[in-house]
């Protein structure tokens, strides 16, 4: 899903020097109860992918909606970030807590805005994949700090739809978006 954010901000941690730690967000584990999803959330495609980015998003300070978005998955989901660092190809598998642990404390500390700017669906039967292109901002109405693709696999269980898997790359110089996920 989204911590692909937080590859760049940990890789500048290390780089850090030792006299500022109190201004890096630590790790810290979050408690995330179960709750029922929205049937809003879970009713289409639309709705999923509208709850995917409302529960991540928000201004520094406030709190994230991690029981919302566990509630979109299936309970094995894997997030899978990926990405090239230092030249060579990476893929950082994650379970929702893993995610939400590594996630939470940046995003609430520094505040994050992710939201679709495209997207390219994909149906057969009852699984759908989502291409959806998103730009990223530390602030509601602030600059373009990242782009990237995120790609969602769903699968209707004949009452509610499931997020099965999610995988994303960032775009950079290398990789730019291209054309046919843009708007």
């Amino acid at each position: 899903m989204h911590a692909h954010r937080l590859l760049p901000l940990l890789a500048g941690a290390l780089l850090v020097p030792r006299a500022v730690p109190a201004q890096t967000p630590t790790r810290r584990h979050v408690v995330v109860p179960a709750v029922a999803p929205r049937p809003a959330d879970v009713a289409t495609v639309d709705g999923v992918v509208k709850a995917y980015y409302d529960v991540i998003t928000g201004p520094a300070g406030q709190p994230r909606q991690w029981s919302r978005d566990r509630s979109l998955y299936i309970p094995d989901l894997r997030f899978v970030a990926t990405g090239e660092a230092q030249g060579k190809a990476y893929a950082r598998v994650m379970t929702h807590q893993d995610f939400v642990d590594s996630s939470d404390s940046s995003f609430v500390h520094d505040g994050f805005f992710e939201r679709e700017i495209h997207r390219v669906t994909q149906a057969y039967g009852n699984i759908v994949q989502v291409f959806s292109t998103y730009e990223e901002h530390r602030t509601a109405d602030g600059p373009v700090v990242g782009r990237g693709i995120n790609a969602l696999q769903l699968f209707w269980d004949g009452s509610r739809w499931w997020v099965a898997s999610a995988i994303w790359f960032d775009e950079d110089r290398e990789h730019p978006i291209p054309r046919e996920f843009l708007p």
